[in-house]
């Protein structure tokens, strides 16, 4: 038998967009303007997840799984999104996002290595790259606030 109870989640710490409403709207104008720039949602829902597992923001990976599915994402690809690198399922241009992506989050421990930079910078020009680059720090600065502050996701 399973126990279908669910515990609670942990109550939030802070509310940003209460407390610092400014700076709450300017992270959001950034990710809305990285978006804006890369035009292409399902790099963008793949880059915003991959970002918040790796960061464990729960609200976050809410939010943005279901816009992965609103712009027709299908289930097998969020299913195995943590494992892309051992499924057939991504494109060499979405491969070489989720890697920039992962080394970027992982930062101090990667330093982004110039074969990850070079094969995104080969899938993407350079003002697609470069928004890129501002949607993975835009979704590391969201989590980092998601995080700390216990945003609880929305069913």
């Amino acid at each position: 038998m399973t126990d279908e109870s669910t515990v609670p989640a942990p109550a939030p710490r802070i509310l940003l967009h209460r407390s610092a409403p400014d700076f709450h709207r300017a992270l959001l104008e950034a990710s809305r303007a990285a978006t804006a720039g890369l035009a292409d949602p399902v790099v963008t829902e793949l880059v915003n997840l991959r970002a918040s597992q790796i960061n464990g923001c729960a609200f976050c990976l809410g939010v943005h799984a279901r816009d992965a599915r609103a712009n027709g994402e299908r289930p097998h690809r969020l299913d195995t999104l943590a494992a892309w690198r051992e499924t057939p399922y991504f494109t060499a241009r979405e491969r070489a996002a989720l890697a920039l992506t992962e080394s970027v989050t992982l930062l101090a421990g990667t330093h982004v290595p110039d074969e990850v930079f070079d094969e995104a910078a080969a899938h993407f020009p350079e003002t697609e790259l470069a928004h890129l680059i501002g949607l993975i720090s835009a979704i590391n600065a969201l989590n980092r606030v998601g995080v700390t502050s216990r945003l609880t996701p929305r069913p």
